[in-house]
């Protein structure tokens, strides 16, 4: 293992670890190591990010998409079983926010029809369950450190698993298939990541995301998604490590990685606070979990108003998810989604906007914020 490699698994307290040039790239690996290919099928939560539905269909397998419940977003343990049949390979337990999912039920279901359970922890850095950290119960993890992920690296991924015959096939899969990113992308790369860290702040995000996206329709930087992506279609460089710049930069971060899990946990309790003082619901989280929020989601009575107006208040405003299969561009009936699949997803994806917990994020931000979808209003209500 790489340095970043041994030191993000001794902090897991897992056995193997694999970094890759993305977090799809990483769930890709587990799927195709696990032997996922044509007629399996992969249950995911039906409100979920669209680049892990990706790896999926670039194997043959199809998704098969389960709604969610509405205090978490994960999902709902009581509709698991029905969607499995003899076809059925994985269970992907996504810790949706940061709250973690029922792994206890999960778990014995999963266990009940002899199937492996992955977790993605691509939103769930430091998250707890039932005094365990979260990617630590399944056979195998994937993580995102992508630009607006607990930590980012530019973007990036990783692999967990303390199972040694997977741990070993994944080894055997990298080293037969993965391949170095390009010189040029690895440096445009590390400039990016130099460009965040100088310019990303709560109150330039949104102009600062406007201008990325721009420059990445032009070709001018590395972007998250390709298009073909969106189609789907795999990319041809699709399966890449980790550059040796995105590596250091993950063992930057892995030094202050604590310091940041505790500033996420305040940050939730401050909205807590600030929502439960403005007479707004505050989520009611079990006490076996302990969350570490990426961000802290919040329903709205006029999301796409929301949106338009945050910019010109200096409110660092998240749409996660569009769409159940996010972003709203997504073809969803190509990936087997119909509308109606998944209504408490859906319902979430027309109210829920998120708010920035990272650490450049503080009191000052978590209340400007709040008074913000304070004048947007409720669900329900007419503000």
């Amino acid at each position: 293992m790489t340095a970043f490699e041994k030191t993000f698994a001794e902090w897991l307290g897992t056995a193997r670890a694999f970094a890759f040039w993305k977090g799809r790239v990483a769930m890709y690996a587990i799927l195709k190591a696990m032997g996922v290919g044509e007629g399996d099928e992969v249950i995911l939560p039906g409100y979920t990010c669209v680049m892990d539905v990706n790896p999926v269909k670039y194997l043959g397998a199809r998704s098969v998409f389960v709604d969610v419940e509405p205090v978490t977003y994960n999902v709902d343990v009581g509709l698991l079983k029905a969607k499995i049949t003899p076809r059925t390979k994985v269970i992907v337990a996504q810790h949706t926010y940061g709250y973690p999912c029922e792994m206890d039920a999960i778990l014995a279901i999963a266990e009940k029809h002899g199937l492996p359970v992955v977790e993605d922890c691509c939103l769930a850095l430091g998250s707890m369950y039932k005094g365990k950290l979260c990617g630590t119960f399944g056979v195998a993890t994937y993580w995102s450190f992508q630009w607006n992920k607990p930590f980012t690296t530019g973007i990036g991924g990783m692999v967990t698993t303390h199972d040694a015959d997977l741990g070993e096939r994944i080894a055997t899969l990298c080293e037969a298939e993965c391949v170095r990113p390009p010189t040029g992308a690895a440096l445009m790369l590390s400039l990016q990541r130099l460009a965040y860290r100088t310019t990303i702040f709560p109150k330039t995000t949104a102009f600062a995301t406007a201008a990325f996206r721009w420059l990445t329709r032009k070709g001018v930087v590395v972007g998250s998604s390709a298009t073909c992506e969106f189609v789907p279609e795999m990319p041809g460089d699709f399966f890449m490590g980790m550059s040796d710049g995105q590596a250091r930069a993950g063992l930057r971060q892995m030094r202050r990685i604590e310091k940041n899990i505790a500033h996420r946990r305040r940050m939730r309790l401050l909205y807590d606070n600030l929502l439960r003082e403005a007479g707004w619901p505050v989520p009611a989280v079990p006490d076996d979990m302990n969350p570490v929020l990426v961000r802290y989601p919040v329903r709205v009575a006029d999301k796409q108003r929301a949106i338009a107006e945050a910019p010109r208040h200096f409110v660092e405003l998240g749409t996660w998810f569009e769409c159940p299969l996010h972003p709203i561009e997504t073809p969803m009936a190509l990936y087997g989604y119909e509308p109606g699949m998944c209504p408490v997803a859906e319902k979430a994806c027309r109210e829920v906007v998120n708010l920035p917990t990272h650490p450049r994020a503080g009191a000052a931000t978590a209340r400007r914020s709040v008074q913000f979808v304070q004048e947007i209003g409720r669900p329900g209500e007419v503000s």
